[in-house]
């Protein structure tokens, strides 16, 4: 891949998969250690916060938004599609959340978000 051959937006496009993708690994990396963590620590009988001043909030912070919800008395609901994409009406995004790659690159041509507004939303 030469990238003094791509256009502005092509890189703008790259750039933006790149730092979905280390945001991901990231976020999973990070994940998968607070796990082990915990694991190791309840079998000695303690918790995060227990060891850590700090572990608490990190704690809240990697419980699932389901258990989040339940513990709060809510039901976790499904949200409604507001955008469909165009090139696959079966793809759908709330416009809750980070965008989907095929919103960002609809933007990135200077085409307008409510042209993408599902029928009946």
């Amino acid at each position: 891949m030469e990238l003094a051959k791509m256009s502005l937006t092509e890189l703008r496009r790259l750039q933006s998969k790149v730092e979905t993708e280390i945001r991901r690994r990231s976020d999973s990396a990070r994940r998968d250690l607070l796990k082990k963590m915990q694991k190791m620590a309840a079998e000695e009988g303690l918790s995060l916060s227990d060891l850590l001043p700090n572990a608490a909030a990190t704690e809240e912070k990697s419980t699932p938004n389901k258990r989040k919800a339940k513990a709060a008395g809510k039901k976790p609901g499904v949200v409604p599609i507001k955008y469909r994409n165009p090139a696959n009406p079966t793809v759908g995004w709330s416009g809750r959340g980070r965008k989907p790659q095929w919103v960002i690159d609809w933007l990135a041509q200077n085409k307008p978000l409510a042209e993408l507004e599902a029928v009946g939303a």
